[in-house]
């Protein structure tokens, strides 16, 4: 975690860089740190320094990004029932009920309900306000709880894996983007 956050934060200050430097639309630079940024704080932050167009996108992109993320899991929870690693449970439909993340779930419903205009335009600033108050206290978590000296234990190795990591995923999806603008697919994902 505490390697994602620092990268996080050396991603607010290149992210934009490399944007402008590649003459990014905004939609493009929203969609593309929308897919690489790890968490829905530093993606939104990352989006607001280029623009406020590049904000909607990216947290369009984040949010269907968010929302898979239960399903995946269930995914690979049945693919490795299937090949008999879930031999020694029970009750399967039981373990994947406590191994599925339910944040997904209530997610889905506020996602829903806004979508069909359940709540009016105070509330859903107001549940804005109270989202990033969250993640804000999440976060303040995190940061508490990371322990430098054994980050430090764990060497070099980890930390330049992530760095590695972060940098074929941002290049490559950055290419991917551009791709998919250049052949006009982004027109077909985006919202208009």
């Amino acid at each position: 975690m505490a390697i994602i956050l620092a990268l996080g934060a050396v991603g607010l200050l290149v992210y934009p860089a490399i944007g402008h430097f590649c003459d990014l639309e905004a939609s493009l630079f929203g969609f593309w740190t929308g897919l690489v940024v790890e968490n829905t704080a530093t993606t939104a932050t990352v989006s607001a320094l280029y623009s406020e167009g590049a904000t909607q996108i990216a947290m369009l992109v984040k949010t269907a990004r968010n929302a898979a993320i239960g399903f995946v899991v269930l995914g690979f929870a049945l693919f490795w029932a299937r090949r008999g690693q879930a031999s020694n449970i029970e009750n399967k439909g039981s373990f994947l009920w406590q191994k599925f993340p339910k944040f997904v779930l209530a997610f889905l419903l506020i996602s829903l309900l806004g979508t069909f205009s359940a709540f009016s335009k105070e509330q859903l600033v107001s549940l804005g306000n109270l989202s990033r108050w969250a993640f804000l206290l999440a976060f303040a978590g995190v940061g508490v709880n990371i322990n430098l000296r054994s980050l430090r234990q764990l060497g070099v190795g980890p930390v330049m894996t992530a760095v590695m990591a972060k940098l074929v995923v941002s290049y490559a999806m950055l290419t991917l983007v551009v791709l998919m603008n250049y052949l006009g697919l982004v027109n077909l994902i985006l919202p208009k």
